[in-house]
């Protein structure tokens, strides 16, 4: 049974700035199983759970800043709990000295053994610059040791850009990636493009990530050459034929 296929609403933010709700009404009829968040638009976790159960759409995670879980973390908690979702996610960070992603790891490990302990998985996000070395290993992979209840949102995208290859690092962390984030690359200019417009594998990310047992496909998009709203519905239909095709 294959898993469901959420859109990372950072996507369309250009929608979601003009009309949070309307747009999750398209997004529901595209034929997405659920959404995950990068913002929420002044709406209150009340309202936005039962504008959810009326579209048949569900929670597959959020985006949470960094500073949030530092300061507000308590909040950050009842929100999510209102809201239904059991996915936490730093979605960036980035630091110029080795002790100040000393402080991050330390500070994660914390607010990780705090979101654990109230029934939510707690993931980070990479980009490309994760990759590079820290301590004579790349810095996502010191992060996840020093953070042994992180979980990592893989994206697959900002592996391959690194030169990584995505489903070889995929398979070492089986058992901590509950979401994965599958985007497409287009050669020239580089930059992400519709998923099955591009010319990575997603066949293989799909296979691995289904090995690894992840709870969620998500689809994310960071450049576009047309409306984004058509963009992330071409995304869908292409991973919804890639996954049929096995």
């Amino acid at each position: 049974m294959t898993k469901p296929i959420a859109l990372q609403l950072w996507s369309v933010q250009d929608e979601t700035e003009k009309d949070f709700f309307g747009t999750l009404e398209k997004v529901a009829e595209m034929g997405y199983d659920g959404v995950e968040f990068a913002g929420y638009y002044g709406k209150t976790a009340d309202e936005i759970q039962v504008k959810l159960a009326e579209l048949g759409l569900k929670v597959a995670g959020s985006h949470i800043q960094y500073e949030q879980f530092l300061t507000n973390l308590d909040e950050v908690l009842a929100f999510e709990k209102v809201l239904g979702n059991k996915n936490l996610i730093v979605p960036w960070a980035a630091f110029d000295t080795v002790e100040e992603w000393q402080l991050f790891a330390d500070n994660m490990k914390t607010i990780a053994e705090k979101v654990t302990a109230a029934g939510f998985n707690f993931s980070y996000h990479n980009h490309n610059h994760e990759f590079e070395e820290l301590n004579g290993q790349p810095i996502l992979t010191w992060l996840l040791q020093e953070v042994p209840t992180l979980n990592v949102e893989l994206d697959t995208y900002w592996v391959q850009f690194a030169g990584v290859d995505a489903v070889e690092y995929m398979a070492n962390y089986a058992g901590r990636m509950k979401l994965v984030h599958l985007k497409d690359q287009k050669e020239n200019p580089i930059e992400s493009t519709e998923i099955g417009n591009g010319v990575l594998d997603i066949a293989s990310y799909v296979k691995q990530a289904e090995e690894n047992g992840v709870d969620w496909f998500v689809i994310e998009q960071e450049a576009f050459t047309q409306p984004t709203l058509k963009s992330v519905e071409i995304g869908l239909i292409n991973l919804k034929r890639i996954i049929a095709e096995g």
